[in-house]
């Protein structure tokens, strides 16, 4: 095993750790680290797709076990994020002949929603307490406006993780916190990994079909990933959450500035 290799295995249990022990920063931290590795971006899209349905895959199994999972808000997400997904795959498969837009699209995208996401982890707090005040007053859309809302927020995510894998973990789960304050966070967070699965799964087979996949990367970054994710899920709630989120968010938005500028 070479020096490369070791390091996608380093990368895979780095990434796989801090997702266990603070749930979010999967797509956001492994595709930029792709880049690093010198793999193109519509190839690093495509392998962090993958690697994030099978690894998460796992993950489902274990809220579906404890009944974390709300099948009917999954329903509605996966409804506004397959098409927003197919559509975007074939957006992109349009611009596969000229594969340098293609990088450039995704590159400047993948900075902006790191920088997306960054906030939304900086600004948590205030944005779950915006939510439960919000419960609590006159405004609460449910029935078919809640529908919707949940449908259109799928749309944007799905458009999002096709063109840059990341928003499915961060982005989501906050987005689910606003449109439904009184669900409780376990079952929040259950279906927002439920969701992520097809979502990434689909994503991922279909940039596979455009031969935006690295097969070997992604085996060696299961091998870290694997036991990463289950020493870190371990460790939740050790390390404060006021240290772990400034410290990702400003990572995210160092990544996020180098990739737009």
């Amino acid at each position: 095993m070479d020096l490369v290799n070791i390091g996608l295995v380093v990368a895979g249990l780095v990434v796989g750790f801090i997702v266990g022990m603070t749930g979010v920063g999967g797509g956001s931290l492994m595709t930029p680290i792709l880049l690093w590795f010198g793999i193109n971006p519509a190839t690093a899209v495509g392998t962090d797709l993958l690697y994030a349905a099978i690894t998460k895959s796992s993950g489902v199994l274990v809220h579906k076990k404890n009944d974390n999972i709300d099948w009917a808000i999954t329903g509605w997400l996966t409804l506004g994020s397959v098409p927003a997904v197919a559509l975007t795959l074939w957006f992109l498969s349009s611009l596969h002949s000229a594969p340098e837009a293609m990088n450039a699209i995704i590159k400047q995208a993948l900075g902006f929603v790191l920088f997306a996401t960054a906030l939304a982890i900086l600004f948590k707090k205030r944005l779950l307490d915006f939510a439960h005040k919000r419960a609590g007053g006159n405004y609460n859309p449910s029935g078919t406006r809640l529908n919707v809302l949940t449908v259109v927020t799928g749309l944007v995510l799905g458009t999002m993780v096709a063109l840059t894998s990341i928003g499915a973990g961060a982005l989501g789960t906050v987005a689910l916190f606003i449109l439904y304050p009184l669900l409780p966070t376990r079952r929040l967070v259950g279906t927002e990994i439920a969701h992520a699965v097809p979502l990434t799964l689909v994503a991922g087979l279909g940039h596979a079909s455009m031969g935006n996949m690295d097969w070997h990367v992604l085996g060696y970054l299961l091998v870290g990933s694997l036991p990463g994710i289950y020493l870190g899920s371990h460790l939740t709630g050790r390390i404060s959450d006021e240290v772990l989120r400034p410290c990702l968010a400003t990572m995210l938005v160092l990544i996020g500035y180098k990739l737009v500028f």
